[in-house]
């Protein structure tokens, strides 16, 4: 009998630490200013010419919402914060993003659910480029198929277009998401739909989605199944490509962030929502590799920059959103090795 219960505590402890309740917690460097309502996803603008005034956007997801600009510090920048939004819920980024022959700009793209559209400004200086906002999703009106949730920019390597990969509340088990090409109009950019992919299991839903630009791939999390991975490149195939990560995880499977390194090196790591943890997964092969815990709560989207920014995240910034009306910043070197 009491070999029977040391072996029942000795499996419970093994099941607790492979589930990461026994992970040691690793702190923040820096926890933003609050939001005045709900975080839910980030996104990294680097400054090219000066990488300390860099700005973290990150979406504060209400009726009366926002796109929040935060400095490295987690200092809001009021001048560059998008307020009067209508449920933005996931952003994005791209660098140079052609509007016309001999212009181009950074941009930052985003969900406004209750709207219905896609949004798209120029980074920093926080101008519209859209004319009000784009609707999508509008061929079925009911049962939450036109509210637009996850967003994310792939910039062709090939081609140089740039294109938005956006996915919904609720939708069909096939063609759940669309990829829309960012075609330059002088001024403002237009939409025009190129692709309909992606499976759904119909468990819950599909929310975060995230692009490897350089190996043309792109993950979403089926929340309740899996990360799904597919072509990037919209004529190179609508094939699922793999279903991977389901046995790692609690319950969600939430944010996706994608580091990169050379010769296609990295890792992509993934929150593990109700369990309080994030996963991570071999860039190349998406073979688990081990979990941590950054002491965030209920996470939804997470973001991750690989290059120096300032003496605070000299390798590289990982960014989470944490339910308490805010995000943490990490230096990545606390949670990966670089490759």
């Amino acid at each position: 009998m009491f070999y029977m219960k040391k072996l029942f505590i000795a499996i419970a402890s093994i099941s607790l630490i492979s589930c990461g309740t026994q992970l040691p917690e690793i702190k923040p460097d820096i926890i933003t200013d609050s939001t005045l309502h709900d975080t839910d996803d980030p996104a990294i603008w680097v400054n090219q010419e000066n990488t300390e005034e860099s700005i973290v956007f990150g979406t504060d997801k209400e009726t009366d919402g926002a796109i929040y600009a935060f400095d490295l510090n987690g200092k809001i920048i009021e001048e560059k914060t998008l307020r009067g939004m209508k449920r933005p819920n996931n952003v994005d980024v791209e660098y140079q993003v052609k509007l016309n022959d001999s212009v181009t700009t950074d941009i930052l793209m985003f969900t406004e659910r209750e709207r219905e559209q896609i949004r798209l400004f120029s980074v920093p200086d926080m101008k519209p480029l859209d004319r009000g906002g784009f609707k999508v999703f509008q061929e079925k009106r009911e049962n939450e198929w036109n509210f637009p949730m996850g967003i994310s920019i792939y910039k062709s390597p090939k081609t140089g277009k740039a294109y938005a990969i956006v996915g919904r509340k609720n939708g069909p088990k096939t063609n759940y998401l669309q990829q829309f090409e960012l075609v330059p109009a002088g001024d403002h950019i237009q939409f025009k739909l190129v692709r309909e992919f992606g499976n759904f299991s119909g468990e819950k839903e599909i929310e975060a989605i995230a692009v490897d630009e350089e190996l043309g791939y792109v993950y979403y999390s089926d929340e309740k199944v899996c990360v799904k991975k597919y072509y990037a490149e919209p004529d190179a195939g609508n094939e699922e490509l793999s279903c991977f990560g389901k046995e790692n995880f609690n319950r969600d499977i939430e944010g996706i962030a994608i580091a990169t390194y050379k010769d296609g090196e990295g890792y992509i790591l993934v929150s593990d929502q109700q369990q309080g943890t994030f996963n991570v997964f071999d860039r190349k092969t998406n073979e688990f590799l081990f979990a941590k815990n950054l002491g965030t709560t209920e996470t939804d989207g997470c973001e991750v920059y690989t290059g120096y920014l300032n003496e605070k995240f000299p390798n590289g910034l990982f960014v989470a959103m944490n339910d308490n009306k805010n995000f943490y910043f990490y230096d990545l070197s606390k949670i990966v090795k670089a490759k």
